[in-house]
Order: structure tokens, then sequence, then C-alpha cells
């Protein structure tokens, strides 16, 4: 059994285009088959900047609200949104169930290493990773964080050299594209993969607010997805549709879900 957790928030993204991730977490998440679906009452509300971080008081709530609706759910969760912020609870309670076992995979184009000391925008999704790992803004860091050892990046290929600091000092596991498919190399369960849509190559999916050249394509990543072992959970974030609807952008969304296999 397998339940799409829909949360359509927006307020993480610093980007002009940051309210269509609303809507697609809706229309991805009606994309994704599943038994059943859940939709988290995320606010509305743009929220104010504190403590470095764009909209905090909204985030926080609304990290509430999916902690609490993820916790009420018994399935496998696909978590659809949104923001990639709208996968710190469901790694958190990850994290919590299946401790040091875990690993978390992380196919993304940008390496989300941030702090609100580091990005002036102060934009959450640019932090989620961070946040994870123990060090982020206070109210949204999990009570048990993960190591660096338990994460392993697909897809990365941008960023900035306050990010790639860390990455190394941390030294975290990465893959780019070139040997994306490296990182499944003595991968087994329980994992938790997360895919920020614009890990994709732009020219199959440009549905989002911060498109970066020269990624994988949908059949690609998707045949690496279908390949991981013990996968425990999963997140399609960060669709950014225009309001006219792409075909072959849900068909990929639809390939990309398929291959989850739980």
């Amino acid at each position: 059994m397998t339940t799409v957790l829909c949360v359509p928030q927006w307020q993480g993204s610093a980007s002009a285009k940051a309210p269509r991730l609303a809507e697609g977490a809706r229309t991805a998440a009606a994309l994704v088959p599943a038994d059943a679906r859940v939709t988290v009452p995320v606010l509305e509300a743009g929220g104010e900047n504190l403590t470095g971080t764009r909209a905090l008081d909204v985030l926080v709530e609304n990290h509430r609200l999916t902690r609490a609706a993820h916790a009420a759910i018994d399935d496998a969760v696909i978590t659809v949104g949104g923001d990639c912020g709208v996968d710190l609870a469901p790694i958190a309670a990850a994290r919590a169930r299946y401790g040091d076992r875990l690993t978390v995979l992380w196919i993304d184009a940008h390496p989300d290493l941030f702090t609100p000391a580091t990005l002036p925008s102060g934009a959450f999704h640019g932090m989620v990773l961070r946040t994870l790992l123990g060090d982020g803004p206070a109210e949204l860091v999990p009570a048990e964080p993960l190591a660096p050892e338990q994460v392993r990046y697909a897809g990365l290929r941008t960023g900035e050299p306050s990010e790639y600091e860390y990455l190394e000092k941390a030294g975290l596991r990465r893959h780019g594209v070139d040997d994306l498919e490296a990182v499944l190399d003595g991968l087994t369960g329980p994992v938790y993969a997360h895919i920020d849509l614009d890990v994709l190559d732009p020219s199959e999916f440009g549905s989002t607010c911060y498109p970066v050249p020269d990624g994988p394509s949908v059949a690609r990543l998707a045949d690496l997805v279908s390949r991981v072992d013990g996968l425990v959970g999963a997140a399609l974030t960060e669709h950014a549709p225009e309001a006219v609807p792409n075909d072959s952008e849900a068909e990929a969304i639809r390939t990309l879900a398929a291959a989850f296999r739980f």
C-alpha cells in the first residue's frame, strides 16, 4: 500500500516563480499512482523573514502540519511538493525509525547546504539537507540529525563555494551526471530517495524554479531509481508548471513515480 502525501508549500523558495510550486504539488500528486492521497493544509501566506530565513514562521507551522499528517499514515509514503523543504519531516521520521542504518539518496542538481548565515536570500529550500544534518534554522533542525555518512548525492552539478567547503569537510559522498549510476555501488536499504525535479535535463523537464543544464534524462533517472534496494520512502519536489499543462512533463512524473519500488 502506498500513500501520496501532497505538501503544496512554496514559501521555502525565493524564486519569482515560487507560487507555482503550490499548484505544481497538486498537479504532480494527482499523477502519482497510489492507494490513497493526503493533502497537508499548509499555510498560503508569505510569512516573515526571521533569523536569516525567509517565511520562517510559516515554514515552522507547515512543518508541524506535515509531521502530523505523515505520522498518521501507515503505508509507504511518496511525498510530493512544493519546494524541497516539504521533505524535512518525512526524512526526519525515517531517521528516527531506522537510525544509523538509513541512507538518504539526495537526487538534485543543487547541494542544498546553505545556512541562514551563508544564503542572502534566506530561501530555506537551499538549506534543507544542511538542516537535516543538524546545522540550520534551530526551529527546523530534527531531534536526530543525519550523519554525513548517511547521505549520497546523485546528479549534483552546481552550487556555491561555501556549500562545497562544507561538503568536502563533512566528507559527503557525491556523484554527478557522468558517474550517476555509481551512487548505487554498495547501497542497501533502508534508503530514502529525495528527487528534486531540477536534477533532470531542462530539455526534458523545464518546469522548475532553478533549471540547470546538462542533467540526466527521465529514462536514465527512472532506471536508476528502479534499481534502489530497500526503498522505504521517496519524494518528488520542485515542480513549478506554467498555466498550460505540459503532457511530456506529466509523463515524466508518472515514469519517475512508477520507478519507486517499495
